[in-house]
């Protein structure tokens, strides 16, 4: 099986970078019913930057509404999915390479049952150009 590569939408929000606020705010959300492809954390200053890759972007903005968060987005990035295997970041980021783009971030992991996942982010003008060089749907 081939991988399946999505150009997605994700938001991020900042929350104060100590213990539980992840979870706050995964918790708001699935009280809220809103189902999520990916997320990510890391900090940013004082602070940390959530970023979250909704299924349902209506369900998610009004979710993030209700509970008053300032959020920015939607920006664009790409979720990989596929069958694991030696190698699977390394395609992906030569695919890149060799069109020339730099990736800004990337989050990879084994998923168990023989599949992995990938979230990567380029620079907004090299958007279309990435798409192109992952197959992206």
């Amino acid at each position: 099986m081939t991988d399946t590569v999505r150009r997605v939408q994700y938001f991020y929000v900042e929350a104060p970078d100590k213990p539980g606020e992840g979870a706050k705010l995964l918790t708001m959300l699935k009280e809220a019913g809103v189902d999520l492809l990916a997320f990510s954390g890391f900090p940013k200053g004082r602070r940390a930057q959530i970023d979250f890759i909704p299924a349902d972007q209506a369900a998610f903005r009004a979710a993030v509404r209700k509970a008053k968060l300032k959020l920015v987005g939607p920006k664009t990035g790409f979720l990989v999915q596929g069958d694991d295997r030696v190698g699977a970041a390394a395609e992906l980021m030569t695919k890149l390479a060799d069109a020339g783009i730099n990736v800004t971030a990337v989050d990879a992991v084994a998923a168990g049952a023989g599949r992995y996942g990938a979230i990567l982010w380029v620079k907004p003008r090299d958007v279309n150009k990435a798409a192109k060089a992952l197959g992206a749907s």
